[in-house]
């Protein structure tokens, strides 16, 4: 009844309300709890209940408006898979609103980021994952936040390096639309994943040794912190042996994953490597 009332303001035929009801019913999974009441619903079911009441109008777009915001974390993850799952099926136009980086990573087939109702950036997720336009996109998607070390640039033409703010110099590979020059004060960037322990004996081009402050164990990955000239920067390394707490260890920074941002504006310097 909940899931008709529009058809039924609208005087479609039962029929069609019928035929409608069972089909929007079984999108979301919805086909067994039809005949309960609304208290005898589970939060996840009544949120289903609302994308099937919006699915049998058949709209030309879906507007969702943090429609898991209410949900506990395992029924956001298995709602998060239905709306996708919605989505491939009836490919109709969804514009969906979240504070959730992960449900706008998972779910987008482009991401909008808005800041104080401006657009920052507009693009597919592994657009905005691998190239942010600015500091403020880069801190917003990605789990732990993107590291950001404050650094200057030295060197001349192909062989320009950022020197960090532990004196530490990691060589930038040249790309195209970079915008660095020596002497500029930057800000550099680089995501926790795109940072390895460096086994014994091995080589890298940007290598930083340094003492382990905090391990977090996540089961086959950990999320290792140590410090770089006073600032926290944080490694997930992968493995289900962590590292321990004061170990001494070599980390390899993924220099074409890197990014540079200006000190000042916060804008990108250094394009990233994917196609637009």
């Amino acid at each position: 009844g909940n899931m008709a009332f529009a058809l039924r303001a609208k005087r479609l035929p039962k029929p069609e309300i019928h035929r409608r009801v069972l089909h929007a019913a079984d999108i979301p999974g919805l086909g067994g709890p039809l005949e309960r009441k609304p208290g005898e619903l589970s939060g996840g079911q009544r949120q289903r209940v609302a994308m099937g009441r919006a699915i049998v109008r058949d709209p030309a777009v879906f507007l969702f408006d943090e429609p898991l915001s209410n949900l506990d974390a395992k029924l956001r993850n298995q709602v998060r898979t239905e709306i996708k799952k919605l989505h491939q099926k009836v490919r109709t136009t969804v514009v969906y609103v979240t504070h959730d980086q992960v449900e706008a990573m998972t779910l987008a087939d482009r991401i909008v980021i808005l800041r104080d109702g401006r657009i920052e950036q507009v693009g597919t997720p592994m657009q905005v994952y691998a190239d942010p336009v600015n500091i403020f996109v880069a801190g917003f998607i990605g789990n732990p936040a993107m590291n950001m070390i404050p650094a200057e640039i030295v060197g001349d033409g192909p062989t320009l390096r950022c020197v960090l703010a532990a004196g530490v110099a990691v060589p930038l590979a040249p790309r195209g639309g970079m915008a660095l020059a020596p002497g500029m004060r930057v800000t550099f960037g680089i995501r926790p994943e795109d940072i390895a322990v460096l086994p014994a004996g091995a080589a890298a081009p940007a290598v930083v040794e340094a003492n382990v402050a905090l391990v977090e164990p996540l089961g086959a990955e950990s999320l290792v912190s140590f410090g770089l000239g006073g600032h926290e920067v944080i490694a997930k390394t992968e493995g289900r042996v962590p590292p321990r707490a004061g170990a001494q260890l070599r980390f390899a920074f993924a220099m074409d994953n890197a990014h540079v941002f200006d000190a000042g504006t916060g804008r990108s310097l250094y394009p990233g490597n994917v196609a637009s």
